[in-house]
């Protein structure tokens, strides 16, 4: 039985008098990557932001294993199992690639009291270790991390967000400026890593979206118009007509 790490109920968040988000509902399963598509404005980063404790909704519910986090800050999410990466490249460029993840793994494995250097924390390096390994950058731990590619630096996000042993991956279009040898080699993490965690995907590659889909969910004007596995929404009218556009 799949089981569901993460759900959002009625979601709606405002700016103003702009809605933003208007009523969305959505559910984050293991071993399922479940994408949100949608034209620039859609709504897509601000639900992001809303389910990593970035914003707070205006209404509606959030649950991640059967608690209700709606009220839980950002760090709270994290270091219970929500991680996340953004549309920009937000690593440390100056510092080694291991250095990066050994420093987000360390948020779960602090020591206040401790005459020790973090840098010889056993366990954050452990983690880091492992987060490179599942992110395939296990032999680019000593190379500056602003000297990787671009590929390279997306993938060291989610070795980053890894370090930090998450069960729920958000993903904020992690395939954004990449050729079609990176975007196979991101795909192919994505595909190893959906079967221990609940994957969302923000994306604007359509074909990458269909190839690594489980679930989809359309967006429009913040709002949900569909939602369904990957051939339902291909051969939806709605959606052919609002984003993919139509062929008639």
């Amino acid at each position: 039985m799949t089981q569901t790490l993460l759900s959002a109920q009625h979601i709606t968040r405002r700016f103003g008098g702009l809605t933003a988000i208007d009523n969305v509902s959505l559910e984050l399963k293991r071993g399922a990557v479940h994408a949100v598509i949608g034209t620039n404005g859609a709504g897509k980063s601000t639900l992001v932001s809303v389910l990593s404790g970035e914003l707070a909704p205006n209404e509606g519910t959030i649950h991640m294993n059967q608690q209700n986090i709606t009220d839980w800050p950002q760090p709270r999410r994290a270091r219970a199992g929500l991680g996340r990466s953004y549309q920009r490249t937000t690593i440390f460029p100056s510092l080694t690639v291991h250095e990066n993840c050994r420093l987000t793994a360390q948020a779960n494995h602090q020591h206040f009291w401790s005459w020790t250097p973090t840098s010889r924390c056993l366990k954050s390096n452990e983690a880091a270790d492992r987060a490179l390994e599942l992110a395939g950058l296990s032999g680019f731990g000593d190379q500056i991390a602003g000297l990787l590619s671009h590929g390279g630096k997306r993938q060291l996000e989610i070795a980053m967000s890894l370090s930090t042993h998450p069960s729920v991956l958000l993903l904020d279009e992690p395939l954004a400026g990449m050729g079609s040898e990176e975007t196979d080699r991101m795909l192919n993490l994505l595909a190893s890593l959906k079967s221990e965690h609940a994957i969302l995907l923000v994306e604007h590659d359509m074909d990458a979206v269909f190839r690594i889909s489980d679930e989809i969910t359309v967006m429009v004007n913040g709002a949900v118009i569909a939602h369904g596995d990957p051939a339902s929404i291909k051969a939806n009218p709605l959606v052919q007509t609002a984003y993919l556009g139509d062929d008639e």
